[in-house]
């Protein structure tokens, strides 16, 4: 099993993210975008081994072998998704042009006070989801997550809002399952990342982008415990200042036949990769997975990479 992203060690400098943070808020977003291309180009040079992996996503998403062009292009990519997530946590959504698409879907059930489970991934942004109307519907969100592989940013982050680390359910913690049952019992909501494994959990196997790959059961058991809706959420980096923000109802309820409980896990978890399959191919470079995702290393599906 797979959890290639916990070795990875986080890059930056506390010093260089603050000043980062500065030169954002101080000095605008017009020139803090120009910081973005030595960025980008320091990863493309001395981030030899998640540009590997990135290669054999690209060369599988875009059905072609990737060049630099494609790998500058998606580090510029995540690194303007991290610069706006200073705006977007600073609640400065008018830098941005959003567009959503059915976020009725989410809107409707917050307002009759129904609690949900926000199905995501580390595709685009999470943090547009709050200016979908959510703030202004003073919503409880908690985020279930892993946080212990970009500590620096974490802190950076949670000082331009404090609120960010109240909101973090840590995974695997002896209260987790508690917090995340009070939440949506009082109507909010608990975003979790569906596309990363930690080290002990449950997997399923399921088809993305032609090849089989391993997802974390945790998702699906969760939501047949919890009993509320899954909604699935995809924030797409459209460029510049734009963002798509899309809303899908994945069931309203997702139910495990006790006779067929790996099967139903598998079934639900791969409608969820379909979908995710099909957002990665609309916004191609948003997918930020830097590490060997489908473990080619050990499954013996190595494709040929320039």
């Amino acid at each position: 099993m797979s959890a290639g992203w916990l070795r990875q060690r986080e890059r930056g400098s506390r010093l260089a993210y603050r000043l980062m943070a500065w030169i954002a808020l101080r000095l605008g977003r017009p020139i803090a975008r120009l910081l973005l291309y030595p960025i980008s180009i320091y990863f493309v040079v001395f981030s030899r081994q998640a540009s590997q992996g990135l290669r054999v996503y690209l060369q599988r998403v875009l059905q072609r072998p990737p060049v630099k062009r494609d790998i500058f292009r998606h580090y510029h990519c995540f690194a303007s998704t991290i610069l706006d997530r200073t705006y977007l946590l600073a609640k400065q959504y008018h830098h941005f042009s959003l567009n959503f698409h059915n976020s009725e879907i989410l809107l409707d059930r917050v307002d009759l006070g129904q609690g949900c489970l926000l199905l995501g991934s580390h595709l685009g942004s999470f943090e547009v989801v709050r200016a979908s109307g959510l703030s202004s519907r003073h919503v409880d969100i908690r985020l279930l997550m892993h946080e212990e592989n970009a500590p620096i940013l974490n802190e950076i982050f949670n000082k331009l809002d404090p609120t960010m680390a109240e909101a973090i359910i840590p995974v695997g913690e002896p209260d987790t399952m508690l917090r995340v049952k009070d939440c949506v019992d009082n109507g909010g909501l608990v975003g979790i990342l569906g596309d990363r494994l930690l080290k002990d959990d449950k997997v399923v196997s399921c088809t993305f982008l032609g090849y089989p790959a391993k997802f974390p059961a945790g998702p699906m058991l969760l939501a047949s415990i919890m009993k509320v809706p899954v909604i699935l959420f995809f924030g797409l980096y459209r460029g510049e200042n734009r963002y798509d923000i899309f809303f899908e109802l994945l069931s309203e309820q997702v139910t495990l036949d006790r006779h067929t409980r790996q099967q139903d896990i598998q079934a639900w978890t791969q409608k969820y990769v379909a979908r995710l399959e099909h957002h990665c191919q609309i916004a191609p470079h948003n997918w930020f997975n830097f590490y060997d995702f489908w473990d080619e290393e050990h499954s013996g599906h190595q494709p040929k990479l320039p």
